[in-house]
């Protein structure tokens, strides 16, 4: 992912962290906008590509607003669902490459939109469909044993879920060949449908193809990653030097890096607060909590 990396290093500051948190109050918004007014949405707010082309640009972003479903129950459930595998996500591949990964999908499915018009005359209207199912696949590719409970009782493990998912995306696809659904117009509509969904879905092939390889942790041990990373941002900011001009000191022994040049000093992603610790304490200290 050296591409990744370099722009990481240019521009990982200005990425949003926790942003599925924004996509799922994006969701919620439309939710209740369907309620008060289910015609608004796609008057206004969806990704009408002939309606972008007159100068209404802010469909690009509010398309977003479709929530993944207008049930009640599965709306709530799609949003817990989504809410924690993308965090998941971005835990994993940190805060820039999931803000990536997410406008990346966004883009494309602009692109997506705007292409199938040109080349076909038809508006598709995407959704939020495909940006949830890349959301899916890429979790997936990181977790496939995680297992969900598939109707709240039968447990399922994600990567035949996934599986499922991909088999109907390549079917999508697929139709646009098959005799059975030629014809005039037909023809085209899922010609166009076909374009659509692979152009959308091109940001997790993307990811998927540049990130083989690319090691996965543990959800525990992203946490204690991350947290360490904190601590020692945290840190940083503070600029510690201690009285004797020392900057790394043990919590429990007091000694610095002026006593051993061969000390080794790392923050406890267990303990409460920022404490740093030598190598011989690090994992026989008591937790502060």
């Amino acid at each position: 992912m050296n591409w990744l990396n370099k722009l990481e290093r240019k521009f990982g500051r200005y990425a949003i962290p926790n942003l599925m948190m924004y996509i799922i109050i994006l969701y919620a918004a439309g939710f209740l906008i369907y309620f008060m007014n289910p015609d608004f949405y796609t008057m206004y707010l969806s990704l009408d590509a002939a309606a972008i082309l007159r100068g209404q640009i802010w469909r690009v972003i509010t398309f977003i607003m479709m929530p993944p479903s207008y049930n009640i129950l599965f709306f709530l459930i799609s949003l817990n669902l989504y809410y924690v595998i993308g965090r998941q996500v971005e835990m994993t591949w940190g805060a820039f490459r999931f803000n990536v990964y997410i406008f990346l999908g966004i883009i494309l499915h602009v692109l997506a939109a705007l292409i199938t018009y040109a080349f076909t005359g038809l508006n598709l209207h995407l959704g939020t469909t495909y940006l949830n199912l890349s959301l899916f696949l890429a979790f997936a590719m990181l977790y496939p044993d995680t297992e969900l409970l598939l109707f709240f009782v039968i447990p399922v493990k994600i990567k035949w879920l996934a599986l499922v998912d991909g088999l109907f995306f390549l079917y999508a696809i697929l139709q646009a060949f098959l005799p059975a659904y030629g014809g005039a117009y037909n023809g085209i509509y899922y010609k166009a449908n076909a374009l659509a969904a692979f152009i959308s879905l091109l940001n997790f092939l993307l990811f998927f193809l540049t990130t083989r390889g690319h090691g996965k942790l543990s959800p525990k041990m992203t946490r204690q990653r991350n947290e360490y990373r904190k601590k020692m941002k945290q840190a940083k900011d503070r600029n510690v030097i201690y009285p004797n001009g020392a900057r790394h000191k043990c919590a429990v022994c007091g000694r610095t890096e002026l006593d051993d040049p061969n000390l080794e000093f790392r923050y406890c992603s267990k303990c409460k607060g920022s404490y740093e610790y030598c190598q011989e304490h690090l994992f026989t200290h008591n937790h502060v909590q």
